[in-house]
């Protein structure tokens, strides 16, 4: 695997104007695009089927991920949508049972719906992997996996998922949101697809919504092409203007998250408030190995579980600082979640249960705030919940029992 270039990060399509010279791409607003003559199309003529500053961002992503080729959609569920698309109603799609919640409901709607077929099963469970391909009559056509996955972090070994795709011809999509091709690059590893949550840490900056789908080969590029022209999901050229400053930064902003993350799951891993850590950057995570193996780094997301129930969870939040509480992830300022209630919640409660996500977990998006400052945050809210499990088991259920989401 070749090492990742903050070079292409900071000069992409740097110097390339034609007409004034200037030294960051021009933003191309125009819908629409003038004809030389009849039947004599330039390259482009409508901007939902192509655009200049869209194909800046999609080509800098495509060499980011080592891919053929990318589309630029108006969303991350956009992204999985034309992902969706490639495979066949009657093929089936097996998803990790812990998936991101948006993933989850979408899946979870076209199944029903019979637009889609779809499987979710832990994908660490190789046995039971290995036995979705050869146990029903379907054929699987798609394999989406995260890794890291959200919000439990779990790994999962691309290489070897991969080699049962391609013994049983499927495609192979890796979800990389939380770690951007600055920290893993899945086609290298044998991946069909790349997506990509472009709010998140290649923009970086909690300003933009969009979503990508990197190709490996040149018919996968051109199917994916179609169909974002096809289902008008296409990113639009500001939001792909300001995706593409963010990845300017990239990889100065990501060492920044990683360093802090590393200092704040040290903190919770050495603290009685804290159950359970989830971060593959610690030696006692099960997927550790795997994830220095296939990893260039273990990011900027952790998430915890609380010693001390949905009490412990208010006793955490309130009095946060450099905090705040909300969904997404991946911006240079840090923000905490509640999966069961915010980013999960359209799961139903079986599922949560299936996929690990307790009432008590929460999960931390570490931002490029000073360490310090994050780490007495942190410090204090932790030490609020430890107060609370020291008081008399009246007082704490009296809590619990105000404490509702």
């Amino acid at each position: 695997m070749s090492d990742f270039s903050a070079t292409t990060c900071v000069r992409a399509a740097v110097g390339t104007d034609q007409s004034y010279g200037a030294v960051i791409p021009p933003l191309h607003l125009s819908t629409n695009f003038t004809f030389k003559g009849l039947g004599d199309r330039r390259k482009y003529d409508y901007t939902r089927s192509g655009n200049p500053t869209r194909d800046i961002l999609g080509e800098t992503l495509a060499e980011l991920e080592e891919g053929h080729g990318a589309i630029v959609t108006s969303s991350g569920m956009a992204a999985l949508t034309a992902l969706v698309h490639l495979v066949d109603a009657d093929q089936l799609i097996l998803a990790p049972h812990d998936c991101y919640g948006g993933t989850f409901r979408l899946l979870t709607a076209l199944h029903k719906q019979g637009r889609a077929r779809v499987l979710f099963l832990d994908q660490g469970d190789h046995r039971a992997f290995e036995n979705a391909f050869t146990s029903g009559a379907e054929k699987v056509g798609l394999v989406l996996v995260e890794t890291p996955s959200n919000p439990l972090l779990r790994v999962v070994d691309i290489a070897a998922i991969s080699a049962i795709c391609r013994r049983h011809g499927a495609l192979l999509a890796v979800d990389n949101t939380f770690l951007s091709p600055a920290l893993q690059r899945p086609l290298t590893l044998g991946a069909d697809l790349v997506v990509h949550s472009t709010t998140k840490y290649l923009n970086g900056h909690s300003d933009v919504v969009g979503g990508a789908v990197i190709a490996k080969t040149a018919d996968l590029s051109e199917r994916l092409t179609w169909w974002a022209n096809c289902l008008g999901i296409t990113g639009a050229p500001f939001d792909s203007f300001l995706t593409l400053r963010g990845v300017r930064t990239l990889s100065a902003r990501i060492r920044l998250h990683e360093e802090n993350a590393a200092a704040v799951a040290q903190l919770l891993s050495d603290h009685p408030a804290v159950a359970k850590v989830y971060y593959p950057g610690l030696a006692s995570h099960p997927g550790h190995a795997l994830a220095r193996a296939q990893q260039q780094g273990f990011g900027g997301i952790i998430s915890f579980e609380l010693n001390a129930g949905i009490a412990g969870v208010h006793a955490f939040l309130e009095g946060l600082t450099c905090f705040s509480l909300a969904e997404s992830l991946g911006g240079v300022e840090s923000l905490v979640a509640h999966p069961a209630s915010m980013t999960h919640a359209s799961m139903a409660a079986e599922a949560q249960a299936r996929a690990g996500i307790t009432p008590q977990l929460l999960r931390l998006s570490i931002g490029i705030e000073a360490t310090k400052d994050l780490i007495c945050d942190v410090s204090l809210g932790l030490d609020r919940v430890q107060a609370l499990r020291t008081q008399p088991r009246s007082d704490v259920d009296s809590v619990s029992r105000a404490a509702t989401y």
